[in-house]
C-alpha cells in the first residue's frame, strides 16, 4: 500500500500542472471562437492578420487586404487583437518626448 501513495501524489500533481491549465486555455479559446463578431481584429494560427468580415456556423470570411477574403474554419484563430486605448498612450507619450520640459536633468 504504501508504495501506491508516491505514485498517487505524482499523478494528482501531473494534473493540477498538465491538464488543467490545458483545459482552461481550452475554455477561454471557445469563449473566444463564440465570441466574434464582424469587424473584430484577429490573427489566425499561421500569423495572418484580418478583419472578420462575415461569421457562419463553423466558417469566418477574414479580410486580409482590401477586396481580399480568406475562408477560414473558426478553430484556425488563435486570438483577438485588442485596440490600442489612445487616452492612456497619448498622455504617456507626449511627456517624454515634450523637448521644452524643463524636468528633465542636464548632464
Amino acid at each position: 500500500m504504501e508504495p501506491l501513495i508516491p505514485l498517487i501524489l505524482i499523478g494528482g500533481v501531473m494534473y493540477l500542472v498538465l491538464i488543467l491549465p490545458q483545459q482552461r486555455r481550452n475554455k477561454e479559446h471557445k469563449a473566444l471562437l463564440a465570441s466574434l463578431e464582424v469587424g473584430d481584429e484577429v490573427v489566425m494560427n499561421s500569423g495572418i492578420h484580418g478583419f472578420v468580415s462575415a461569421v457562419d456556423a463553423d466558417i469566418l470570411w477574414i479580410e486580409v487586404a482590401p477586396n481580399t477574403e480568406l475562408k477560414v474554419s473558426k478553430s484556425a484563430i488563435a486570438g483577438k487583437i485588442q485596440a490600442p486605448d489612445d487616452e492612456e498612450d497619448d498622455s504617456a507619450d507626449d511627456s517624454a518626448d515634450d523637448p521644452t520640459d524643463d524636468t528633465a536633468e542636464d548632464s
